[in-house]
This record gives structure tokens, sequence and C-alpha cells, in this order.
């Protein structure tokens, strides 16, 4: 999540530039005008749309570390049609001394995974960080791992992502990415997580490092510095990572980030991860809207975005699932057209996202303490293909009208519609099917169509709302 202090630093350079369930491989689909990025697919060869929330618990640490979360959040998901779910993780609650990794933790994330398989929820593993870590007085990278050189650090508590500027945090950052023995230590963390989850059913996949960051060397700019951490730093880091995964886990999704900086515009520096199941997870946030700002759609914000953030997954030829989006104020007059131009947008290129954040209550939270949605966010909520037996030839939900249609050729298996909650229910109307189970006209929860169609044969799925 970006404020004030990043758009500042970015807003010259940007002037004066101009502005579904199982494990396997890519298909490649293509979809106009973001030809050559490929689609998740399952280990059946159905393509994978995934939507959901992130699921967090960064209050509580130690012997009460993520029980925050609960049943409920997964049961609530799956109820409006959500089958997705980015975990967040914290190394310094999973390894507290160097080698001493917490058995409670890793049962606890157990726990968590058997709720969102019961619930079919994947998850999506993501080892979080905020401003590095608790030495900083947030969450992430341990304190036995943080090393500053005693480099100054002032708190920022109006605007927490200022504090990422502060020479400690950036070289705690520089100390994490370039020391023998804290590489090998952080490849270790990854060894014992996917270890002990990979072979869970719930487990889609591990976002390896959250909103990294760096240190700015003198004389750059922000976004300079960002390509050359990403270049020389992150992308070494991923493909450590990705091995110490691979060691011990052969089919699991491999997620990881660019610097937050491609949020203004600003295409990644990252260069190849070397990993037949790579998943590039940029976030989605605007810095205006961060700081308080409604949206501005003459702004161009979502345009430059999109333009920067399906460079890099057209050049190495690797699906996309958007980690985190959706600003703090959604009650603002324009947050309904974001609402609509954000999901046209994301639902154009990527395989999925996880908006930010299911929880209970004001602020970030997808909906109130009684499990309704806050104000806009229902919008997430639409009919969609987690699973498409076939490859697409045509997708696009309208939300003017609520319909949702879908174009493939049949493949072997069984294609999945979502279709979430609403008074008055769904109508599916197929041609070139072989057989559909149409889910029951009760429309006050969520439902699932299937189809099945003969090979190469041509399937057309439009679901509208039915009248109340």
């Amino acid at each position: 999540m970006y404020r004030r202090l990043l758009a500042a630093l970015v807003c010259t350079v940007l002037l004066s530039a101009g502005t579904a369930h199982g494990k396997a491989a890519v298909e490649d689909h293509h979809r106009d005008p973001f030809a050559g990025i490929p689609r998740l697919t399952d280990d059946r060869g159905r393509v994978l749309t995934l939507r959901g929330w992130n699921v967090e618990d960064k209050a509580h640490r130690g012997e009460a570390a993520l029980s925050a979360i609960g049943e409920r959040h997964f049961r609530d998901l799956r109820a409006q049609g959500f089958g997705f779910a980015r975990l967040l993780v914290f190394w310094d609650d999973l390894e507290p001394r160097r080698g001493h990794y917490d058995e409670r933790y890793l049962r606890k994330i157990e726990r968590i995974l058997d709720w969102a398989h019961k619930h079919r929820v994947q998850v999506l593993i993501d080892a979080h960080q905020d401003v590095f870590g608790p030495a900083f007085g947030h969450r992430g990278i341990p304190e036995w791992a943080t090393r500053t050189d005693g480099l100054p650090f002032t708190p920022h508590p109006d605007d927490w992502f200022a504090e990422y500027f502060e020479p400690a945090v950036q070289r705690a950052f520089t100390h994490l990415y370039e020391d023998p023995d804290l590489r090998r230590a952080q490849a270790d963390m990854w060894r014992v997580l996917a270890d002990r989850l990979g072979d869970h059913p719930a487990v889609l996949g591990y976002d390896l490092i959250n909103e990294p960051m760096g240190e700015i060397a003198q004389g750059e700019d922000l976004p300079t510095a960002a390509r050359r951490i990403e270049r020389d730093q992150l992308t070494p880091l991923y493909n450590r990572l990705s091995a110490a995964v691979r060691s011990v886990d052969d089919d699991s999704w491999i997620f990881f980030e660019p610097t937050p900086i491609v949020g203004e515009g600003v295409p990644t520096g990252l260069g190849r991860v070397r990993d037949p199941r790579a998943v590039y997870a940029p976030h989605f946030y605007n810095t205006a809207m961060e700081a308080g700002a409604d949206y501005d759609p003459s702004a161009g914000w979502i345009e430059a975005y999109e333009a920067a953030v399906t460079e890099y997954p057209r050049r190495y030829r690797v699906p996309v699932v958007v980690g985190e989006w959706g600003p703090l104020n959604n009650s603002l007059p324009n947050m309904g057209r974001f609402y609509r131009d954000a999901l046209s947008s994301l639902n154009r290129y990527s395989s999925g996202w996880a908006g930010y954040v299911w929880c209970y209550g004001g602020g970030y939270c997808a909906v109130d303490a009684h499990g309704r949605f806050q104000a806009n966010k229902e919008q997430t909520a639409t009919p969609y293909a987690p699973a498409v037996a076939g490859r697409i030839t045509a997708e696009a939900y309208a939300p003017d009208s609520g319909t949702f249609r879908l174009s493939y050729r049949g493949g072997p298996g069984v294609t999945e519609i979502s279709l979430p909650p609403r008074a008055g229910g769904w109508r599916v109307q197929v041609t070139g099917a072989t057989g559909t189970a149409a889910p029951s006209p009760r429309g006050d929860r969520a439902a699932t169509a299937r189809v099945t169609a003969r090979p190469g044969a041509h399937v057309t799925v439009v679901v509208t709302p039915r009248e109340r």
C-alpha cells in the first residue's frame, strides 16, 4: 500500500515520461490486446481464473498468532462465490530464533488450510513483510536477520510507507539480499514451509516475499533504483528461493512480485525467474487514492498501470495474478466508477486477483461485522469461470446488465461457472455442450454450473440475472 512520500518521489519522473483446483502447467491462451500472456491451468489442463481476497492477522504474535482468522473467513468467501485466498504468514513468527521453527505456528497454518479446503478455497501462502519487520515496529523478517550498520530509523506513524525510505530499513534489505548467511536462512525458511505445506490439498502456491523494497543509491531516482534492485537483487533472490522450494515441492506455483513502483506505471526491471510454474504477482494500488483522494478517471492511472504491468509477462511468457488491490476509502463519489474500471482492466489480462482484505469492519475490510459488503465492494462478486475445460475464445462480464459470456473450444473435463448469491438467481444458457448441470433457481446462495462438451466443440455460456 502506497502513501504520500512514494507519490512525491515518482511524480516528476512520470511527468517527464508523459505520464479451480490442482497444480500444473501454463496454457498458451491469447486474448487481444494481451496476446502472449499465458493463463494458469490445473493438472487437468483446464484454464483457471482465481478470484478472492487476502486473509490476514497482523495484530497477534507468538501464542496468539493467526488467532484472528477463523473458519468463518473461508465459509463467507465461498458463500459469495470466491474460491481463492492469499494467506499472510510471517517469518518472524515461524522462526523466532535462528534455526528454531515454531511447530505451533505451522500447526495453526495447517488448521487454516483445513478450513480453506473444507470450503473449496485455494490458498496462496504469502511470506509477508511490512517495513522489513519487527525491528522497525512491523511484521516480516525476524529481528535476528535485521542488520542496519547503525544507520538511523525514524518512525512515521501517520505515513508508515515512508518508513521504507529510512536509512536503517533500506540497509536491512541490502543485507538480506547480499549476505550469504541471510540468503541461506531465507532459503531454509522456504524449505521448511514448502516441505510442510506443499502436499496440503488447499495449497496453490507460494508468494516468496511481499512488496520487496531496497536501498536507493546516491544520485538515483526511485524508478531507476527500483529497476536496479529488481534486476540485480530480486531476480537472483527469486531464483534462489524457487530452487529451495523445488527441493521439496515439485508442483506448486511460485509467485513473485516486482517492487511496488510498478504501481506508478514504471515497468519492472526483473529478469527471468527460471521456473516453469512461475507467476508474476504485482500489486494494484494508486498513491493518490492511498493518501485519501477520490478516483480520477481522466488521470489515466489504470491505463498506465496496465501498460507497465503487462510488459513483463508478455516478454517472459508467464501468467499474471494480482496479489493485492483495493483502496482504503470506498465511499467517495467516484469509487463506483473505480471498481468498474479496475475490474474491467484486471480481468482483461490476468489469471485472477486477490482483493485487500477479507475482514469484518471498516477501512480496507471487504465486509462489515455482519458480513455485508462495504460500499462498492459488492462489484467484486460476479459470475465468472474458475475452470474452463478447453481453449477460451471470448470471455466478458457486462456490469450494466450483469451478463457473463464465455465462449470456448471444448476439451476433456468439466467447465465450472461460479454464480454469486443474487435475489432472483441466475439464468444459465448453454449451446454446443453435451451436458450441463445447472444450479437450482434459488439465488440466495452461491452456486456452480458445470458444463461438459465434446473435444473441439464450440461452446457458448451466457449467464444473465433472473427477474425477481
